[in-house]
């Protein structure tokens, strides 16, 4: 199994017009971050987990060729805007793009991609086949996939779990159901926005003390804001098995 973080950065991580401090005036390559995602291989397929603002340059950037699928954890804005660039891949790979997500995602995107859904379609309109999952595990071409529910403040997401890997962003907590199907994860990815507190997103001192909870072999922070600080500096003080994740990083999992 390979993983490609895409993007590790959130709409309050995009470096902002005038701004002076130090993440955005940082030549750290580490500390440009596109809207969080990640791109998965394994057993031959090949998806994407959320489709954020930045899709078509992760996309490009990292030489993404082949694409099966879309998983989406939910509904807002800056993990779907991205939706309409798979239309290479309908043309490339001649398919219906399928797009895996709960029923409320599948309909926030049917009600902001109307023209996509409807009867009459235009000319070169993205091609989906919307899939409703649950919170039961479930298959993309034979690769299976194990939901993972946890809370963004009061809005319900969906983490997931593939194999040894496991993947949340968008959360301030996690049910102990969802910590039991967590157990023995090799690779975890949390969020973890900034050092202040926030009333849907992990702190990072939440993220270190979730991910030593949970106690994977490595965990990677993602959905990180240009507030909590340089790249450098914050991972120097993260603990052993726990560092900040950073776009274009490649994870290879047995």
């Amino acid at each position: 199994m390979k993983v490609t973080f895409l993007g590790t950065g959130t709409s309050q991580g995009v470096p902002v017009i005038g701004c002076e401090c130090q993440v955005c005036k940082s030549l750290d390559f580490r500390d440009k971050r596109f809207r969080s995602s990640i791109h998965l291989e394994a057993d031959g397929v090949s998806l994407v987990v959320d489709t954020g603002p930045d899709f078509r340059m992760q996309m490009l950037r990292a030489g993404i060729k082949k694409l099966d699928a879309v998983i989406f954890t939910h509904e807002h804005k800056d993990h779907t805007a991205g939706l309409d660039d798979i239309r290479p891949y309908n043309f490339s790979q001649q398919i219906d793009m399928p797009i895996f997500g709960r029923r409320q995602v599948l309909d926030q995107i049917q009600r902001e991609y109307s023209y996509i859904f409807s009867v009459k379609k235009y000319p070169g309109v993205p091609q989906v086949d919307p899939i409703e999952i649950t919170e039961n595990q479930f298959q993309v071409n034979g690769l299976s996939v194990t939901p993972i529910p946890v809370l963004h403040y009061k809005l319900p997401v969906l983490g997931f779990r593939f194999g040894d890997f496991s993947y949340i962003t968008d959360a301030n907590f996690i049910p102990d159901e969802s910590l039991k199907l967590l157990e023995g994860t090799e690779i975890l990815v949390l969020n973890a926005l900034q050092k202040e507190s926030h009333i849907s997103h992990f702190t990072l001192d939440q993220a270190v003390e979730m991910a030593q909870k949970i106690g994977a072999r490595q965990t990677y922070f993602t959905h990180i804001s240009h507030r909590l600080g340089l790249h450098e500096r914050i991972d120097r003080e993260l603990p052993e098995g726990i560092a900040l994740g950073y776009d274009g990083l490649e994870l290879t999992l047995a």
